[in-house]
């Protein structure tokens, strides 16, 4: 009894039949990373890897895939892998490039601000420190403009610094016009004692300040100071400085 036809292209396996190598090429054209256009690249230039065998019985074509077309298709899939990886790859470096140069001039720029802050605030302070400045000597000159024109106000109100009441201030004004008649810039000639207070010599009311000379304020202070150091008070000298002859204390 005669078999029926059967086809020679059965999808049924076949003891002792080796797989098609159609399968290779359908896993290939499963690869993600494996484009159409790169398919039909790849079946353009291995056409000589096809054979087609006329099937009169069904009037289709099949196509047998070489295994070199298969290993180009792999070899090329893997290519297009690695170059997306490493493309990925020199964008993530660059965009952290770019985010750290971005990040320094930020840094760059906070630091700027910064400095350029502190120099405004040095700026002011020593604005300010210079209106003060010239404010005190200002007062200071005022002070010593008001004290050469009226030495004696000035030692009156300065008696109080040295613990002296107002009951001191007689005997002080008897005690220095006698011995300058208040003139600051009084000069003894034969002793070199110099000022208000007759300082022996007047360089010793440096240790006040260094205007000495000038300055009827800096020769109260100094007077003063002597004064209380050496009798007391300025009565005790005003006494010492009449019980002597000549004058002095």
């Amino acid at each position: 009894m005669s078999q029926p036809y059967q086809g020679r292209h059965r999808h049924a396996a076949t003891p002792g039949r080796k797989p098609s190598r159609s399968s290779g090429l359908t896993r290939s054209l499963r690869r993600p990373a494996v484009t159409s256009s790169l398919l039909l690249a790849v079946v353009a230039t291995t056409a000589a890897g096809y054979q087609a065998t006329d099937q009169r019985q069904t009037g289709t074509a099949a196509f047998t895939v070489s295994t070199e077309a298969i290993a180009q298709a792999n070899e090329l899939a893997d290519a297009q892998i690695e170059d997306t990886a490493r493309l990925a790859t020199d964008r993530n470096d660059t965009n952290a490039s770019f985010a750290a140069v971005q990040e320094k001039d930020r840094q760059k720029a906070v630091a700027a601000e910064k400095a350029a802050a502190q120099a405004r605030r040095e700026a002011a302070d020593k604005a300010a420190r210079d209106k003060a400045r010239k404010a005190l000597d200002a007062k200071k000159q005022a002070l010593i403009e008001n004290a050469q024109a009226d030495p004696r106000s000035a030692a009156r109100a300065l008696l109080g610094d040295y613990g002296f009441d107002e009951s001191q201030w007689s005997c002080l004004d008897n005690l220095w016009h006698g011995e300058s008649g208040w003139s600051f810039k009084a000069e003894n000639s034969s002793s070199g004692a110099y000022g208000i207070p007759q300082s022996l010599p007047g360089s010793k009311m440096g240790t006040i300040a260094s205007d000495w000379r000038s300055n009827p304020v800096t020769q109260i202070k100094w007077g003063l100071q002597y004064v209380k150091s050496s009798y007391g008070t300025p009565c005790a000298a005003w006494g010492a400085w009449q019980s002597r002859s000549p004058h002095w204390y």
